[in-house]
């Protein structure tokens, strides 16, 4: 269901969707319906599975180390370097970059950016 998550940048909502249709497939797969009243927290317990926001997380900090361990002359790298001032953008706020979204990854499991040291050189 969340297969190659780390290149997304998902929004709240879509998060949620996905967390409400893993719970759909936890329940069928316990035999329990929304009738039976099981918290979300016991069913996850009883199955043993983390929750998907969690996953989400782990995946894209993955990528990241990754991305970072490769060259500096890889192609992927060399985008990061791109700057992108000078292109005008659209009206409204502007949209969250995945450099955000790491940082914000990183802050919430209290993680430096320079903990992942840049093997590649």
């Amino acid at each position: 269901m969340i297969y190659d998550a780390e290149c997304w940048l998902a929004k709240r909502k879509h998060i949620n969707k996905i967390n409400i249709a893993e719970m759909r497939m936890l329940r069928w797969m316990c035999g329990y319906t929304r009738k039976n009243r099981m918290g979300n927290e016991y069913i996850r317990k009883k199955v043993g599975v983390a929750l998907i926001e969690d996953k989400l997380r782990e995946s894209r900090l993955r990528w990241f180390g990754h991305l970072n361990h490769r060259s500096i002359e890889a192609p992927i790298r060399k985008i990061e370097l791109l700057n992108f001032a000078h292109v005008q953008r659209r009206r409204g706020r502007p949209k969250r970059t995945r450099q955000e979204t790491i940082r914000s990854d990183l802050g919430y499991l209290d993680l430096d950016k320079n903990l992942v040291a840049d093997k590649a050189q």
